[in-house]
């Protein structure tokens, strides 16, 4: 199993394996075909009031991954996403422009530690 990263906007390869959105919102701009994603799992995001707080804001990095790591404690999606990392290759994708202050950083960390 392999848990890769890729920016929504980036073009889809075969290598990406499933191709798994995790943003509550669709991205602005973007077709479903020209995506390519294979499951949209909004419930494993950032809440909107987390995410409205962030702001993206790289100050607040820190305390964002405190709190979103504090919500997927309890998040059920997180089930769904560990069992779809089982099964294969799997890219999540995003749609922030901040390649290493977002919300797949965190859950790749997630994944690969077996946590």
């Amino acid at each position: 199993m392999s848990v890769m990263l890729k920016r929504v906007y980036d073009l889809p390869a075969k290598s990406d394996g499933k191709r798994v959105l995790v943003d509550r919102l669709w991205p602005r701009g973007l077709s479903k075909a020209r995506a390519k994603i294979d499951f949209w799992l909004k419930e494993v995001a950032p809440t909107t009031e987390l995410r409205q707080w962030f702001g993206h804001d790289p100050e607040k990095w820190s305390g964002f991954e405190k709190r979103y790591r504090a919500e997927l404690k309890s998040n059920p999606a997180m089930t769904e996403l560990r069992a779809l990392s089982r099964q294969g290759n799997i890219t999540l994708v995003y749609a922030a422009r901040a390649q290493a202050q977002n919300e797949a950083v965190v859950l790749k960390e997630i994944l690969d530690s077996g946590a």
